[in-house]
């Protein structure tokens, strides 16, 4: 028999509009500044975070923004055929307390 190393929880989110959140519909230069600026560990006051998640080819490109070495105009031109996945971010406990365990299943 396989042995069980890895399991899925599954969770429901119930957004609560009291809740300090930054939502980003799309990649923007609003969205840009607000990833380097984490990058760099700059803190921010929100509870959630909604919006495009930067996988391993756009996160290289962020670094090289952020880094200097390409001009905003490069980063645009670099991503726009690539299509992020959508993320929530929950950076507090009152956000974490949003998330209710429905159940998990061994793969």
């Amino acid at each position: 028999m396989k042995p069980r190393g890895h399991v899925v929880n599954i969770y429901e989110y119930v957004e609560n509009h009291l809740l300090n959140t930054l939502v980003f519909n799309e990649m923007s230069d609003e969205w840009l500044d607000f990833v380097v600026s984490c990058r760099r560990g700059i803190k921010h006051d929100y509870d959630c975070v909604e919006g495009p998640m930067a996988d391993d080819t756009i996160w290289n490109y962020v670094d090289d923004f952020a880094r200097g070495d390409i001009s905003r105009e490069a980063f645009w031109e670099l991503v726009k055929f690539k299509y992020p996945t959508h993320q929530i971010v929950f950076c507090t406990e009152d956000a974490l307390k949003q998330l209710y365990f429905k159940r998990s299943y061994s793969l």
